[in-house]
């Protein structure tokens, strides 16, 4: 018979590093098959250019996840797999900091099973992949919640409380969503008895106002750019006003499966249950589960009513699961004033385990199968689910390719850069989507500036804020475009800028069922061209 450790063995911290040791080592696996087989996602390649030209601020977010990419490709030397190494930093020192609360919270058997929940989760292992803006604001946050606890402690610390001054102000300066932690703050010191003295400490409310002053730099820079990032920001909260009944409930669903998909089922039906029950027992509550309840029921509470109304991107409200993780495993263990839901946990690991092992595997099938195996398994797809539910499938599969092709297309890129009669005075410009411009940047050899053309003439992306073209009149443009092969030669926004525009062939990448298919063009002697005005530019 094997008996289990007491809750508070040592055994379960070393299970918790041995295990999270183990898991490092497979996903430094993943992260270098990935690195050899898919290229950066478009988000990832377009904070990768805003690296290369530091500001106080980005057209829709702040501007510590350009600082990052700087940093990373001036230590690695622009290399994909800094990226990819990077994200897996991050997510395992969000991980060890989640140990860490719960372990101070309750006990070394909660912490160890609060890891293992958070692990097995596609949120985590997508986390633990891809390097966009959420990892440092969960990093931020994630250590915000041990610091605020650590100070509420020990209240008169200056050190703890400087510590987390730091934490708020580069938290604030890597997402919008960290102007929230204060409030939590707040309420948790108001709502506990046993913390109300917070509420006359100096030292917190330096904390907070410290803190806060770091989103000063990146005010005024909206301030000299007609508070672009405000506007971008609104526009995520406008809501469909036409839709139907039949609509509206499939939406509302259809936020709710996307975190049930990314948190596993089980799982997030036990996050769910839990901030219920604590909710019920809350005059019943600990200290420390009044603090994990009140750092996450009411932001998701909050999310939930926002979903009502319009759709919600799945990261959104991803900070407010990491105290709700730390509060599922505590519920799930039976901790006061809890009982025990052992058939809860059992379900919650064994579905985790077999959704995220089903997807790391059609993941590597994925960036690994031939188009032949794909082609077949489509078409006996369509003939036992039929074309609407292929299609469902197909569309995401889409969205997986658009992370192929970029390589090889940036290197057919610089081969038709290299013939160009003058090449030292010559620029490279993108049409479409910002993300052509980005791949396009990071992938031809070269690392040129691309410029961007935005048909609206109005702001859309960080590549009208910053100079356009307009500065490289008299200079030869290398136009790559994903429209139809020599149609630019019938747009006359480039047949006047340019004294001469010729069609100078085409790149096509196969990229597993679809194909990346770009046109490009050579525009001679650029004559004039009408710059994008923002903001105090006139």
């Amino acid at each position: 018979m094997v008996l289990t450790p007491a809750s508070d063995s040592p055994t379960w911290i070393k299970r918790f590093w041995w295990l999270l040791a183990a898991v490092f080592v497979a996903r430094l696996g993943l992260m270098l098959l990935f690195v050899q087989n898919v290229d950066l996602i478009g988000d990832e390649a377009y904070y990768w250019d805003w690296g290369r030209r530091p500001d106080w601020c980005y057209y829709s977010k702040p501007p510590l996840i350009g600082w990052m990419m700087g940093a990373i490709g001036w230590l690695t030397g622009n290399a994909e797999w800094g990226i990819r190494f990077a994200s897996l930093l991050l997510g395992t020192v969000i991980l060890i900091i989640m140990h860490r609360i719960a372990l101070l919270l309750f006990d070394a058997r909660t912490a160890f099973l609060t890891a293992v929940l958070v692990l097995l989760t596609l949120a985590n292992a997508g986390l633990n992949l891809l390097l966009t803006i959420d990892a440092p604001l969960l990093l931020f946050w994630t250590l915000g919640l041990l610091l605020f606890w650590r100070a509420a402690e020990k209240p008169e610390s200056i050190i703890r409380w400087l510590a987390l001054t730091l934490v708020i102000g580069f938290g604030t300066l890597s997402k919008q969503m960290m102007l929230v932690f204060p409030a939590l703050m707040l309420v948790f010191a108001f709502v506990s008895p046993q913390d109300r003295a917070l509420l006359r400490n100096p030292l917190m409310w330096l904390a907070i106002f410290c803190g806060m002053t770091f989103i000063i730099p990146v005010l005024l820079w909206n301030q000299q750019h007609g508070w672009i990032t405000l506007e971008h920001t609104k526009h995520h909260f406008d809501a469909r006003k036409d839709l139907g009944f039949d609509d509206w409930l499939g939406r509302t669903f259809e936020n709710l499966g996307l975190q049930a998909l990314i948190y596993t089922p089980v799982t997030f039906a036990a996050l769910i249950a839990s901030m219920v029950g604590a909710w019920k027992l809350r005059r019943q509550l600990t200290r420390p589960m009044r603090f994990v309840m009140l750092a996450s029921a009411p932001g998701l509470a909050c999310f939930a009513l926002l979903a009502l109304r319009q759709r919600i991107n799945p990261n959104w409200p991803a900070v407010f699961f990491v105290p709700a993780f730390i509060l599922a495993a505590a519920w799930l263990r039976g901790l006061p004033p809890f009982t025990a839901h052992p058939g809860w946990e059992r379900w919650s690991l064994r579905v985790g385990k077999t959704l995220t092992f089903t997807c790391y595997v059609l993941l590597v099938g994925l960036i690994s199968a031939p188009v032949s195996f794909w082609d077949a398994t489509f078409s006996y797809s369509r003939s036992k689910l039929g074309d609407k539910t292929t299609d469902k499938v197909l569309g995401a599969l889409h969205k997986l390719e658009d992370m192929l092709g970029w390589r090889e297309a940036g290197i057919e890129a610089q081969e038709f850069f290299e013939l160009v009669p003058d090449p030292e005075n010559t620029f490279v410009m993108a049409l479409g989507h910002r993300y052509t411009a980005a791949e396009m940047g990071f992938y031809m050899p070269s690392h040129p500036h691309v410029y961007r053309w935005e048909p609206s003439g109005t702001v859309q992306s960080q590549y009208e804020i910053w100079p356009g073209p307009e500065e490289r009149i008299g200079f030869d443009a290398l136009i790559i475009d994903r429209g139809p092969a020599e149609a630019l030669l019938k747009n006359p926004v480039f047949t006047t800028a340019f004294e001469k525009l010729d069609y100078r062939g085409n790149i096509r990448i196969p990229c597993g069922l679809t194909t990346l298919e770009l046109s490009v063009y050579l525009g001679r002697n650029l004559k004039s061209w009408k710059p994008v005005r923002t903001g105090n530019d006139g």
